[in-house]
């Protein structure tokens, strides 16, 4: 029998209502220096929705794919935007057919001192725009931006 105790948890780190709701204000403000309005999702490390905001003429349909984003980015700790490579590869490719599954600019993990605390998913621009002002709010708040 071993002497070793068996860890039933660990510690897990989740983006705070005050730092989502700066992220959604620092999104807006990048979305509008860049030119589109956007639906802005914010999820927990979980992929749980911790907040969201849609500007009043974005797309209602934005709503959905930024939450999607936000899923996917906290899911596996990747922008979104890198699964059209991965879903391109024939071994990956059955992932494409998963509901929530969003590989479209736009998405990014919330990283902090190297660990994934939640998701940040934008729409209503086209992928670039999304992915653009994602990363912009990101490194506004100080975030690490995932691949830099």
């Amino acid at each position: 029998m071993s002497t070793c105790t068996l860890q039933k948890s660990s510690p897990a780190s989740s983006v705070t209502q005050a730092a989502a709701g700066a992220l959604i204000a620092a999104v807006h403000t990048a979305a509008a220096r860049i030119g589109f309005t956007a639906a802005v999702a914010v999820t927990d490390q979980g992929g749980h929705l911790k907040a969201f905001d849609r500007a009043d003429d974005a797309p209602f349909l934005a709503a959905e794919v930024a939450l999607d984003k936000a899923w996917t980015a906290a899911s596996f700790h990747i922008p979104t935007h890198t699964w059209n490579d991965y879903v391109a590869d024939p071994r990956v490719a059955p992932l494409a057919g998963h509901p929530r599954l969003m590989a479209v600019g736009g998405g990014c993990p919330i990283i902090e001192n190297g660990r994934c605390i939640g998701g940040l998913g934008i729409s209503g621009g086209s992928y670039e725009q999304d992915r653009q002002a994602a990363e912009e709010a990101l490194a506004a708040l100080g975030f690490e931006l995932p691949g830099h």
